[in-house]
């Protein structure tokens, strides 16, 4: 009795690992969140039974402790199972809860770890989280700070910390946090990039400040806050020579 959690990275298809392709490619039942995952869930084989959990038009979202009594029914079946997960399946999601309900319940589980937004969506917009003389840390934060789902992030120490914030889920509350970083001392034109579907086709790239935020982007967002925000490395930069 196995699940597999395999990261799926950012979205780009080619940015899996060749484990988690093999373990697609050998599943039996594929349990996912969104109908985004659709080009990483194809490389399932065609008579693998594909269960989305997520919204999904025409479909409402199961709730977390559905999807864990799913996971163990299927995980008890004695079928091939992967729970894909965005991005790493232990960093910034509900793979570790899943995990552990899991383990209670008597499943084995498996890690097929993936490439994470935190780190894949700043690299595809062409940003450094670290650079020397800019910043010599990184800090990745879960920009749910409902208490419902646990202690919230310390902004006032992040503000004083320093260096890049990588911010994930936070996309309906980055006016607040913004407003709660400027309180904690962070400038107001600390730069801010937001970046959209990192990875993907439909990747989109806004730039701003704390005090003068990118406009909205389509989920899922990926944010990163500090100078290194106001970098693009993928964009040649184009030297005129003097005559």
């Amino acid at each position: 009795m196995t699940v597999t959690f395999v990261g799926a990275g950012p979205g780009d298809p080619e940015l899996l690992t060749i484990a988690a392709r093999r373990v697609l490619e050998e599943a039996e039942v594929v349990v996912y969140d969104r109908p985004s995952a659709d080009a990483v869930v194809a490389l399932a084989p065609a008579c693998a039974e594909r269960v989305c959990v997520g919204l999904a038009p025409g479909q409402r979202a199961l709730s977390q402790d559905d999807v864990n009594a799913l996971l163990v029914d299927y995980g008890r079946s004695g079928r091939d199972v992967v729970r894909l997960k965005s991005g790493d399946p232990f960093v910034a999601s509900r793979g570790g809860e899943e995990a552990q309900v899991l383990q209670q319940a008597g499943v084995d589980v498996q890690v097929v770890p993936g490439v994470s937004s935190a780190l894949g969506a700043p690299a595809a917009a062409g940003i450094p989280l670290m650079l020397r003389r800019l910043s010599v840390t990184a800090t990745f934060v879960d920009g749910n700070d409902d208490p419902e789902h646990g202690t919230p992030p310390d902004w006032d120490l992040l503000a004083k910390l320093g260096g890049t914030l990588v911010i994930l889920t936070g996309r309906g509350r980055i006016r607040r946090i913004a407003a709660k970083l400027i309180a904690g001392g962070l400038p107001g034109d600390t730069p801010v990039a937001a970046i959209s579907a990192g990875s993907r086709p439909a990747q989109q790239v806004l730039r701003g400040t704390l005090g003068d935020l990118p406009a909205p982007l389509p989920p899922p967002v990926t944010f990163v806050v500090g100078a290194v925000a106001a970098l693009n490395l993928t964009e040649t930069e184009h030297v005129h020579a003097h005559p």
